[in-house]
């Protein structure tokens, strides 16, 4: 996303963890990140991270297209919050884009950073990314995370995805499942999200790293949905295994910039949201060996208000059409269906996030239809990730350097 976009998500911080710079430096870096200072791109003042928990407080009553509902304030402080994902006991994982990975109790304690994430490449809209928890955690104890890996000189990267089994003070056996190759990247385009569906898969949304023509390319891993075992292994019927010149890993290909999946509660079938340049972010239903068309068909236009240079035009043979776009970007982030109890009226709708449209978009559904689409919280927020709890509320992260944790619940919940 191109940083002076009307809907690009803010440039980020700007420090890089390199390797191969001073042995020096780069203990300083670390020691930086350790205790969550982070570089505030438009004062360049250093921010040190004080997450301070909230949940105590009123809930502001808000008003929806279905009644009032409570918005309560869980957590603030935390830097570019990214991503969060809930464990068994209720316990929530939450990742900070600089490359901090915190822990969140249901008793309101939030932990320091937990020990064990890979280092990443801090750059624009680099950094750590998804957390997602493996279905077989109660057994394995594994979370897996999505990141920018810088390359062995750290000017570039690319999105990668670890594994490790999360202990007291971190992640233990940390280990790297799937890398996207060639590192093209200077900090833009990373994707990315982690699913896991009912048949014991992997799919990992990766985005163009900003080199539109690659998402075409079947030897590069750049605008791919990817398909594996959780443990890095390619399927047997993954739909380029075996074809010369094509990566194994690749589920579905032309993607722009995916930062949104989940499966349908109902259907089991994965969807996904990318973003679009100048208007055109879509919603996709990856089917395998498909092509979606970026950057040859798109929705939206070049930043510079004419033609996208690759594009043919909104519909090219050979591309499937999104199953839903916007013509004036949100700018979508995080994906969750909701199939909770809370809020029976919601049941079956789709979340996403919207970080230019500073909103929280609730679409209706008619089987796989989108029938109709309310916007919440608008103006408010970026809103960054969007997930549903194991109680049925609905939990936020806002995007920022004062980021919060936020949830939506029925009125009556509130003091």
């Amino acid at each position: 996303m191109k940083p002076s976009s009307p809907h690009a998500p803010d440039p980020g911080p700007t420090r890089v963890a390199r390797a191969g710079i001073a042995t020096g430096s780069l203990v300083l870096l670390v020691a930086l990140v350790a205790c969550g200072v982070e570089r505030d791109p438009q004062s360049g003042q250093d921010i040190i991270a004080t997450p301070r928990y909230h949940a105590d407080a009123p809930a502001e009553v808000i008003e929806g297209e279905h009644g009032s509902l409570a918005l309560r304030l869980i957590a603030d402080g935390l830097v570019r919050p990214w991503s969060l994902a809930f464990l068994p006991d209720g316990d929530m994982l939450v990742t900070e884009r600089p490359g901090r990975l915190r822990r969140i109790s249901v008793d309101g304690a939030i932990s320091d950073p937990l020990g064990g994430v890979p280092t990443v490449l801090l750059q624009g809209q680099s950094g750590l990314l998804d957390v997602a928890i493996a279905p077989t955690f109660p057994d394995d104890r594994l979370v897996y995370l999505s990141y920018g890996e810088p390359n062995w000189r750290g000017n570039k990267g690319g999105t990668a995805v670890a594994r490790g089994r999360l202990g007291e003070r971190g992640l233990e056996d940390v280990q790297v499942v799937f890398r996207q190759e060639p590192k093209l990247s200077h900090g833009t385009h990373m994707g990315s999200r982690i699913v896991f569906d009912d048949q014991g898969f992997m799919f990992i949304g990766t985005g163009d790293n900003r080199s539109a023509a690659t998402a075409q390319l079947l030897d590069h891993l750049q605008g791919k949905v990817v398909r594996l075992y959780p443990d890095g292994r390619v399927p047997e019927d993954n739909p380029f295994l075996g074809r010369e010149g094509a990566r194994p890993e690749i589920w579905s290909y032309g993607h722009r910039n995916i930062q949104g999946m989940a499966l349908h509660p109902q259907t089991r079938v994965l969807w996904s949201h990318e973003h679009g340049p100048m208007g055109g972010d879509e919603i996709n239903l990856p089917q395998p060996g498909r092509n979606y068309g970026w950057p040859l068909a798109t929705h939206g236009q070049d930043y510079s208000g004419g033609a996208v240079p690759e594009a043919m035009g909104t519909s090219v043979e050979g591309t499937e059409q999104p199953h839903h776009y916007w013509p004036v970007s949100p700018a979508v982030s995080g994906m969750a269906f909701y199939a909770g109890d809370a809020f029976p009226e919601w049941r079956g709708d789709l979340f996403i996030g919207a970080l230019a449209g500073q909103a929280l978009i609730r679409l209706e559904l008619d089987g796989d239809r989108i029938v109709h689409e309310e916007r919440l919280l608008q103006g408010r927020d970026r809103i960054r990730d969007v997930r549903v709890g194991p109680d049925g509320f609905v939990y936020l992260l806002t995007d920022g350097i004062d980021g919060k944790l936020l949830r939506l619940e029925p009125p009556a919940t509130s003091p």
